[in-house]
C-alpha cells in the first residue's frame, strides 16, 4: 500500500482504506487510524468531513482528548481559524485544574483533566477524539465542559460506533464522523471491507 497516494475519486470516507486493523491483542483498539494522518490530503479531507455538519454553528473553541485526539483536534481548530484546549490524562497538566474519572474502553478507570482558566460559561466547545467506542472517555470529557459552564457545540471522530455509550451521545449531542451509513454496520461488527484485501 502506497500510504501517500491519492486516488482520483476522492469518494467521502476514502482515506479509511488507510486505517490499520490490530494485530496487538485486547488491550488496543480493534483498528488503528493513524496511518491516514500521514497523508496530507486524507488528513485534509478527514477534518472537512467532520467539519461538514459544523459549518453554521457557533464554535469559540475545539477541544481535543488526550492522546490522538490532539491530532484531529488541533488540524481542526487551524481549519476553524479557533484556539485549541487540550483534556488530558491526569497528572500532565502543571496548572490548576478540574478532573473527571471515567472507563475507557478497555474498562480501565481513568481520570481526565482540564485546565480551569480557559472555559467560560456560554462558551461552545466542539469536542474530538479519534474514536469513540464505548463513550466512557467522551462522556468524561462533556461533563468537564459543562462543569465550567460551556457549551459543547458538537462531537466528532473518525469514527462512532453504536455500543450504548455511541448511541447516548449521538441522542444527546450534535455529532459527526467519518463513517458513510453503508459501511456503520461493518464498523459495528468489527470487520471492515478494506481489511480483506492483502495490503494491509
Amino acid at each position: 500500500m502506497d500510504v501517500l497516494a491519492v486516488p482520483a475519486d476522492r469518494w467521502r470516507g476514502w482515506y479509511l482504506s488507510l486505517m490499520a486493523p490490530n494485530i496487538k491483542g485486547p488491550m488496543f483498539a480493534w483498528l488503528d487510524p493513524s496511518r491516514l494522518y500521514c497523508n496530507p490530503q486524507a488528513l485534509a479531507d478527514c477534518v472537512q468531513d467532520l467539519l461538514r455538519p459544523f459549518h453554521d454553528d457557533t464554535i469559540d473553541l475545539v477541544a481535543g482528548i488526550d492522546a490522538m485526539g490532539f491530532i484531529l483536534g488541533a488540524s481542526a481548530a487551524i481549519t476553524l481559524g479557533k484556539g485549541f484546549l487540550v483534556l488530558r490524562k491526569a497528572g500532565h497538566l502543571c496548572v490548576a485544574t478540574q478532573s473527571q474519572s471515567y472507563s475507557d474502553y478497555t474498562g480501565k478507570e481513568k481520570t481526565m483533566e482540564v485546565r480551569v482558566d480557559v472555559l467560560k460559561p456560554g462558551m461552545r466547545v466542539l469536542l474530538i477524539d479519534q474514536w469513540i467506542e464505548t463513550g466512557g472517555t467522551m462522556k468524561a470529557a462533556i461533563q468537564l465542559v459543562e462543569k465550567q459552564g460551556a457549551t459543547v457545540a458538537g462531537v466528532a471522530a473518525v469514527a462512532i460506533e453504536n455500543s450504548e455509550g455511541g448511541k447516548w451521545i449521538k441522542e444527546h449531542y450534535k455529532a459527526s464522523h467519518c463513517i458513510p451509513e453503508e459501511l456503520q454496520g461493518q464498523l459495528d461488527r468489527r470487520n471492515l471491507d478494506f481489511f480483506k484485501g492483502p495490503n494491509n
